[in-house]
């Protein structure tokens, strides 16, 4: 006897379906056929429907895709958000939201926007990294209360020559106040761009730099000193504010702007031809970026929306070196006669100086404040009044009017005004004695301290020339 071939065969999904309708159109339980065939009963119930109403045609496969969603963008809003897209590569969804709004095209969503640059493969998608959550946002609540300074280096000639660039931006704003191109980023190019802002938007009260030896001298070996900024923003009454070494993100507003103008001009536009072109293209960018860029962290609102310049009653004070030119000094680092004639005072003379009288009383403890400076009389002067007559050099001590003790002034010419609007009045002659118009000169070495000997007394005069072995001069009336 031989032996029969088993035959298989594989029946299709929808030859399952159609035996599985036969069964229960025979009779057989709902239940136990949706067993048997390992689907749910809801599925058995729907194919039984759909042979009703189609025959077995209605057994067939079906998509599961939408053929049409209500919140679905149209065509047109997708066009043109692709268009967008394409003339302005830079651009990201927050930003193409708000200029089809601006340009009155249409009203979509950031999510939108993403899934169709996504679909039109115009972005390539990629997750999201959190947010590190030791990270503290903070903003200063008008503006002029505090800027921050920066210099970058991306910026090239045609020549290959790197040229630097130095930054500066309003910290409640985003206001973009400096932009200017340097060959070098050295102490005068830098702050005769930070006088130059100044002297046309006004005196911001705090400015905040990085650790850099242009903006501060406390790092310079073997002792620290004053450098430049740092006077102009003594002699102007601003507080100027450093970085912890190493935490770049404490500037992380001027480091977005220094992005910004990579990616929108140096990376485009460059290398330019000279400075003056590199200079051109970006004052240009600087206007556009101030009035008609969005800024996210604005709210897409404009930073000259948010922005006004300070009115100060007190003349912008300029150190000599900048505001005249040394005779080497290269073409492109000298300020315009404009710039020259609003920053500095005229015929490049420091302002005169100010000097006021204001009323203490001594306190139980002796050590008496002033502006800001302590002046120590002992306990023996407690609940004493005296009087103060002080100006940027000296601050003198009257008693009944007899000067009983003489220091150098560490106030500067906002502090003054600060005194002369609360309770002091305009100072007399100087309680110094005028002498017989006639000077010497004496030359003597500064010690460790910053001390000096004069007369068998020592004196701090010399504070803001420390340093072992360095030599500093007088002119005394006799």
């Amino acid at each position: 006897m031989l032996d029969t071939p088993l035959m298989l065969w594989e029946l299709s999904v929808t030859e399952q379906r159609y035996r599985a309708v036969l069964e229960v159109m025979a009779g057989v339980p709902v239940t136990e056929v949706a067993g048997r065939y390992g689907v749910s009963r809801q599925s058995v119930h729907a194919w039984l429907a759909r042979y009703r109403d189609e025959g077995p045609p209605g057994l067939a496969g079906h998509s599961h895709k939408v053929r049409a969603h209500p919140w679905q963008i149209a065509a047109e809003l997708e066009s043109a958000v692709c268009e967008l897209r394409r003339a302005h590569r830079k651009w990201g969804p927050k930003r193409l939201v708000f200029e089809m709004g601006r340009r009155g095209l249409g009203t979509v969503t950031r999510s939108t926007v993403y899934r169709v640059l996504v679909r039109n493969q115009l972005i390539e998608p990629r997750s999201r990294r959190r947010r590190r959550q030791d990270y503290v946002r903070w903003e200063r609540p008008v503006p002029m209360q505090l800027w921050q300074l920066d210099v970058t280096a991306s910026a090239f000639l045609a020549g290959g020559t790197e040229v630097k660039i130095v930054t500066g931006i309003d910290d409640h704003s985003r206001y973009c106040v400096i932009a200017r191109a340097v060959m070098r980023a050295t102490a005068r190019p830098v702050c005769r761009a930070f006088v130059e802002a100044m002297a046309v938007y006004g005196v911001p009260e705090e400015v905040l730099t990085d650790n850099g030896t242009v903006f501060t001298g406390r790092f310079i070996k073997p002792r620290p000193a004053e450098v430049l900024f740092e006077r102009i923003c003594r002699e102007n009454g601003i507080t100027a504010r450093r970085t912890r070494p190493r935490s770049p993100t404490t500037t992380g507003k001027i480091e977005r702007l220094h992005q910004s103008l990579q990616d929108e001009l140096l990376e485009v536009h460059g290398p330019f031809e000279s400075l003056a072109a590199l200079q051109a293209a970006l004052d240009a960018w600087r206007q556009e970026y101030n009035t008609d860029r969005p800024h996210q962290s604005l709210g897409m609102a404009f930073p000259a929306s948010r922005f006004a310049p300070a009115a100060s009653p007190l003349p912008l004070r300029v150190p000599p070196q900048l505001a005249e030119a040394s005779p080497g000094q290269p073409e492109q680092d000298k300020p315009s006669p404009a710039d020259l004639a609003a920053a500095a005072v005229p015929d490049h003379q420091e302002a005169p100086l100010v000097a006021v009288e204001a009323d203490r009383v001594v306190p139980r403890s002796g050590n008496l404040q002033v502006g800001g400076q302590q002046v120590w009389l002992g306990p023996a002067l407690a609940d004493r009044k005296v009087t103060i007559w002080v100006d940027e050099t000296s601050l003198h001590v009257l008693d009944d009017g007899a000067r009983i003790k003489t220091l150098p002034s560490r106030l500067g010419v906002a502090e003054l005004a600060r005194l002369a609007a609360a309770d002091a009045r305009p100072a007399g002659p100087s309680p110094l004695p005028a002498g017989t118009g006639t000077a010497v000169e004496i030359e003597r070495t500064v010690n460790a301290c910053g001390l000096v000997g004069l007369a068998g007394a020592s004196s701090t005069w010399a504070t803001s020339w420390p340093g072992s072995g360095s030599r500093c001069g007088w002119t005394a009336p006799r």
